[in-house]
């Protein structure tokens, strides 16, 4: 290859870099195969981790009605009427249930509105977010 070519990098599914060059940048899916004679000399990309899961757990108490956490789990939570009752009788029985697993993002902003729920009526349900 001639020496402008010498930055070139290769996308591909089964062995993810990119192609640049000083005038162009292009991502490519084929299953061409390049050879070079020092391929770490190109700078081969990492592959990204997906972000880290986080639980949702409510927390029992002695003054949050089970009507209020099966309501919070169902707008909150998008759970159904069935998995709503499970998850509350989880809180009611052992002390604390798991709402859902999210990103850290959306698990901390459900938790925020499940608590801001809860005060606006009243109530002194808790929430805290775990690392799954």
């Amino acid at each position: 290859l001639s020496k402008r070519w010498d930055r070139i990098f290769l996308f591909s599914s089964r062995n993810p870099r990119v192609i640049a060059n000083s005038r162009f940048l292009c991502y490519s899916s084929c299953d061409m195969d390049f050879s070079f004679e020092n391929d770490n000399a190109f700078g081969v990309v990492e592959k990204i981790k997906p972000p880290s899961d986080y639980k949702v757990v409510l927390l029992n108490d002695d003054y949050t009605t089970k009507d209020f956490v099966v309501d919070v789990l169902r707008q909150v939570f998008h759970k159904s009427e069935e998995e709503a009752v499970q998850i509350m009788e989880s809180v009611h029985k052992t002390g604390s249930g798991v709402a859902g697993i999210y990103t850290y993002d959306i698990a901390h902003s459900k938790a925020r509105i499940t608590m801001e729920m809860a005060r606006k009526e009243g109530f002194p349900l808790q929430c805290r977010i775990e690392k799954a």
